[in-house]
């Protein structure tokens, strides 16, 4: 009987890297599956004793992808490109999906999830919007191309996946542009009264090696990939600040007040960054734990407790408050 084989893309990013390690782990891996790592310019790590195949291609380069997804039976595909730059994002997030896309139905694969981004929203507010009453309305080059490659995903019947703010070890941006935004803006915004939807990177991977595991995949649906209960900014920033030991915020602003004091007004990137802190974003996220069966665990407060010591490790070693990566979005 041949074995199922899973292939994954971006498995060297941050939440690839998670995927690839729970799908590797007798705890996360589906039965008896083989797993197969698309390897472009960066070394995906394996965890000690485990076996995975590794094959090359690069996204940008169709003719490179050819056979990568032959005897495969579900792509979990993570890669994307983020930043302002709009061609490159294009080439990879767009161009690199369809590519991948057309290889995968060429060799029969019918199983694809696809993660992508809350970011394909925009600005907000958000409310607890479940998948089906949010309209996309992206604004940066990433979230707009992003948004394309759902397009082709859920055109070939795959499933998307849409995480809001992703936290843990290898976090190079939620929680070191909540540091970054502490020491420009030392007030609280608002009262810290926005809510928003998160999720620990442990989770994330688990929800999404379960979705490889699951006989049949929904075909064709967008899930938000949160932990179901939001959270107040006032609630995260006194968790960070409290684990890293940082100051507290001293004295409220108002959003329009703290978009003077960052200089964001002719700033977009800037004033997003400080909307993610000041404005809702909270997504109704129920459904995906209903499908793959599982209990999304404590909230925030209590999950962050323990990548406290990797985050608080990473950043002594940074020279400085900005972030080292960009958003997601």
């Amino acid at each position: 009987m041949t074995r199922p084989t899973v292939l994954i893309t971006g498995g060297a990013g941050f939440i690839g890297a998670h995927v690839v390690r729970r799908l590797l782990t007798a705890e996360g891996a589906a039965p008896g599956a083989l797993v197969r790592l698309l390897v472009h310019d960066r070394e995906v790590m394996v965890p000690a004793g485990a076996a995975a195949q590794t094959v090359h291609g690069d996204l940008c380069d169709a003719s490179s992808l050819r056979g990568v997804c032959d005897g495969v039976d579900t792509l979990v595909h993570l890669a994307a490109q983020v930043g302002a730059d709009l061609e490159r994002c294009r080439a990879v997030n767009v161009e690199g999906t369809r590519a991948l896309l057309s290889e995968a139905a060429r060799a029969g694969v019918r199983r694809i999830i696809h993660l992508s981004t809350a970011a394909v929203y925009g600005d907000g507010p958000h409310r607890g919007e479940t998948e089906s009453l949010l309209r996309p309305a992206p604004v940066s080059p990433t979230s707009i191309t992003r948004l394309a490659a759902e397009e082709s995903v859920l055109a070939a019947g795959g499933l998307v996946l849409r995480p809001h703010m992703v936290y843990g070890e290898g976090d190079t941006w939620v929680v070191p542009s909540l540091v970054a935004m502490l020491h420009l803006v030392p007030h609280w915004v608002d009262e810290g009264r926005a809510q928003v939807s998160m999720i620990a990177v442990d989770d994330l991977a688990d929800a999404v090696a379960r979705l490889a595991r699951l006989r049949a995949l929904p075909a064709g649906r967008v899930l938000h990939a949160n932990h179901p209960d939001p959270v107040r900014v006032r609630d995260v920033v006194s968790t960070v600040a409290g684990a890293l030991r940082l100051p507290l915020p001293q004295g409220n602003v108002s959003h329009g007040r703290a978009l003077d004091l960052l200089g964001a007004r002719d700033d977009p990137a800037r004033a997003r960054r400080l909307s993610l802190l000041a404005v809702d974003h909270w997504y109704e996220s129920s459904a995906l734990w209903k499908l793959v069966d599982a209990d999304p665990g404590p909230g925030f407060p209590e999950r962050f407790a323990s990548y406290a010591a990797w985050y608080r490790a990473a950043m002594a070693a940074r020279s400085g408050p900005e972030p080292a990566g960009r958003p997601a979005g």
